[in-house]
């Protein structure tokens, strides 16, 4: 499409906490003539230059939809993912693989120029804790413990392959850290938390003691600005996978701080025990799994999407954290099936 007109940009999974970050970069941008959002069910959100469709990716006929959503498009943004239920992981593989599966196909099928994909850290084998962290060329093996990255590893191979048949195609990997922002919070905690910690509890008065865990250290961003490098991916000439972080590194003593609680040191084994059985008993969503993989994950350094993309966090991973913990004492969320919260924006 010619530049003059601007560009036509879908995004997949376009309701959850990224998605509609990034559609709202893409409408806010005068480059971009055109928005379309698909999720499983289209959602009450107004934005300008947007419009939605519903797709639900695990249907087995959803190929050919997507295809003729993708026509004529500048570039597919793929962020559609499904975390639960975390007890079935043949069905977070249907939605999650296969329908990436199907996503790839459409994008070649409708001769889509560009793909960007959201990775993740979490494709990444386990590494060193300690700044600066790794590179892109880190390998994307995953912690195949956890169903969450035994799928962001799968896709990252079978985009290799994509990227070796169709080289026509521009394809960016965005890998994140840990994702926040107010209105998502809500849905994170119903993910991650379950329907038994309510959000109005996880306040500084109320938190009196914060787990010091061996390999307890992970990278936070704010939402926007992950939502800024998608945007810059779809409008340079970038490829390839790029990692997206923001200072400083999380860990027990900053959200002690946070929480204004008291850091304790903890042995692994006995947290990893109280929350497979509370994940046995389904009292949580998170897996056992999923908590090992978050202790044995890499930190990353972004310092390739700052360079190429000339990319910036606006905001610190304490800002970010701060946002999130507001949005859960105040039921934060958006007219989204995915975000809806307690109260309405």
């Amino acid at each position: 499409m010619s530049t003059t007109t601007g560009l036509r940009v879908v995004v997949t999974g376009a309701t959850g906490n990224v998605g509609t970050s990034v559609v709202r970069a893409l409408s806010d941008d005068s480059r971009i003539a055109s928005v379309l959002g698909l999720a499983r069910r289209t959602p009450g959100l107004r934005l300008s230059r947007t419009e939605w469709a519903a797709v639900d990716l695990a249907a087995e006929d959803a190929t050919a939809d997507l295809t003729r959503h993708f026509e004529d498009a500048d570039a597919v943004v793929h962020l559609a993912w499904r975390f639960q239920p975390t007890h079935d992981p043949g069905t977070t593989w249907q939605s999650n693989v296969l329908g990436s599966l199907r996503v790839f196909d459409a994008v070649a099928a409708a001769r889509v120029p560009a793909l960007v994909h959201a990775s993740s850290v979490g494709a990444y084998a386990p590494g060193p804790k300690s700044p600066p962290g790794v590179d892109e060329s880190w390998p994307t093996h995953g912690v195949p413990g956890a169903a969450y990255c035994r799928e962001k590893a799968y896709l990252e191979r079978v985009l290799d392959a994509f990227e070796e048949r169709h080289p026509q195609v521009r394809v960016v990997r965005m890998r994140p850290g840990f994702l926040f922002k107010e209105s998502s919070a809500s849905e994170q905690r119903r993910i991650f938390a379950g329907r038994f910690v309510p959000g109005p509890l996880i306040r500084p008065s109320l938190v009196p003691v914060v787990p010091d865990i061996e390999g307890l250290r992970f990278q936070v961003l704010h939402t926007h600005d992950a939502a800024r490098a998608y945007l810059l991916a779809v409008l340079l000439d970038a490829r390839g996978a790029f990692n997206l972080t923001a200072d400083p590194v999380i860990d027990a003593h900053v959200l002690g701080e946070l929480l204004d609680a008291r850091v304790v040191r903890v042995p692994k084994g006995p947290v990893h025990a109280a929350l497979a059985a509370a994940w046995a008993m389904r009292l949580v969503p998170a897996s056992p799994q999923l908590f090992d993989a978050v202790l044995r994950l890499p930190l990353m350094d972004s310092s390739r999407a700052r360079e190429e993309l000339d990319w910036r966090p606006e905001h610190t991973s304490v800002e970010a954290l701060q946002e999130f913990l507001r949005g859960l004492r105040e039921g934060s969320g958006e007219d989204t099936a995915p975000l809806a919260g307690h109260r309405a924006h």
